[in-house]
């Protein structure tokens, strides 16, 4: 059955909350100390269940990993495994990104099929075809694509559609190829800027990271030296842009520290405009409840735009806005899907098609028993019990909890009446 929340909704939320380094940002940190020589330190690095599962995948690898506190350390000298752990794979999607550097290392790899969110159809072709590009073969089965290459070489690989993971991937795959690769219409992603500055800073040579067209010079098969340089995580715009929709619907006001208002100027705009109370710093952001929220049309982007990790939570802000507006998802495929259970809260949402949806606003909320699909959603339904009178279930928490570190317990501090029951 697994662990489930139980929420008293209707509570206004009033004080700081701390954005943790990003998900999205120390799971490619992770995988790209296969790159290295020598130890690999990374600081600031969330308590969250994708996380554990990544550290768990480098250790069934042969690698060693140290853990104290949010600093990571890793020696990479013991690996003596190509293939990845199907079930460990199976539960993290991001678990592609470590066959990059493993085949740059070892010429060998093998990986499951994908796992992670229920978000519809996420293809593996860009990674493949990138692979291929370097001189690599690949061979699927049932069980997974084996991948074997006699040496890599740089070339040219054109992203038919931006891929965050693939850039990523491919890039550090590329850092020890021979030659030169160069990536175009990458993603810009600032994850991916914060792994290439660190790259650089040991060894790599990576230039037009953070931009579409990105160029790596291969060490040719030499490992990258941290020279015990650190690899510190960037705070994770996601959970910030969470925070900040919550505070949006329930602050009196609410303070999110620790984060970077240059990593989301999109979200901040559409804030802004829907008529959400805004102050802002170097690295915090306050809002507050607004009086009066305006209904906007939503469309996910890559960055800077709308990220469609934010899209749900967002969906729920215009639940609450006066009159009619429109979610277009543009990068994942049945990531609307949660749009029925949220219905079933009292939502007024029409589905146009598998992209969009109109919203019809505001609605009141009831509380209800939920059940979490995906991390994102999760989230959502959280914020949507927290947003109903009355108390409601929230169901599958472990969904939350793969990219929110004890959730519960920091919002409990602002006010908010939730208890984890475990089953």
């Amino acid at each position: 059955m697994g662990a489930h929340f139980i929420v008293q909704g209707g509570k206004s939320l009033k004080g700081t909350i701390h954005v943790n380094g990003a998900k999205n940002a120390v799971l490619k940190s992770l995988a790209a100390t296969i790159l290295f020589e020598d130890t690999v330190r990374i600081e600031n690095v969330p308590l969250i269940e994708d996380v554990f599962r990544a550290v768990e995948l480098l250790e069934d690898l042969g690698i060693e990993v140290e853990r104290k506190n949010r600093t990571i350390k890793i020696k990479t000298k013991n690996l003596h495994k190509t293939n990845l752990d199907i079930n460990i794979a199976r539960s993290l999607r991001a678990s592609i990104v470590m066959i990059g550097p493993i085949l740059a290392r070892e010429k060998k790899a093998f990986f499951p099929h994908p796992g992670g969110c229920v978000i519809g159809k996420r293809p593996i072709n860009l990674f493949l075809e990138g692979w291929k590009c370097m001189g690599a073969e690949c061979r699927e089965t049932k069980r997974g694509y084996t991948l074997k290459a006699k040496k890599l070489k740089g070339c040219e690989f054109i992203f038919r559609n931006i891929s965050v993971t693939g850039t990523e991937t491919l890039m550090m795959t590329a850092v020890l190829a021979e030659g030169t690769t160069t990536l175009r219409n990458a993603a810009c992603e600032p994850e991916i800027t914060a792994l290439a500055e660190f790259l650089n800073r040991c060894g790599a040579h990576i230039e037009g990271a953070g931009t579409h067209t990105i160029k790596i010079t291969g060490t040719g098969g030499k490992l990258l030296q941290t020279r015990r340089k650190a690899i510190k995580t960037i705070p994770d715009r996601i959970e910030a842009g969470s925070f900040l929709a919550l505070g949006a619907l329930l602050g009196r006001p609410l303070k999110v520290t620790g984060c970077d208002p240059e990593h989301l100027s999109v979200p901040l705009q559409i804030l802004q405009e829907a008529g959400v109370p805004i102050r802002k710093g170097k690295d915090w952001i306050q809002v507050s409840k607004s009086r009066k929220l305006k209904s906007l049309d939503l469309k996910t982007r890559e960055y800077p735009g709308l990220p469609t990790d934010l899209q749900s939570l967002f969906v729920i802000l215009m639940t609450q806005a006066e009159g009619q507006s429109m979610v277009h998802e543009t990068v994942f495929e049945g990531r609307l899907n949660y749009i029925e259970e949220l219905n079933r809260m009292g939502a007024r949402i029409t589905m146009c098609d598998p992209h969009r949806a109109l919203i019809h606003g505001p609605t009141r909320l009831r509380a209800r028993e939920i059940e979490s699909t995906d991390i994102r959603a999760g989230l959502a339904f959280l914020i949507g019990a927290m947003i109903a009178k009355g108390e409601s279930r929230v169901n599958n928490i472990y969904q939350i909890d793969r990219g929110y570190e004890h959730i519960e317990e920091r919002l409990i501090k602002l006010g908010a009446q939730i208890q984890r029951i475990e089953s």
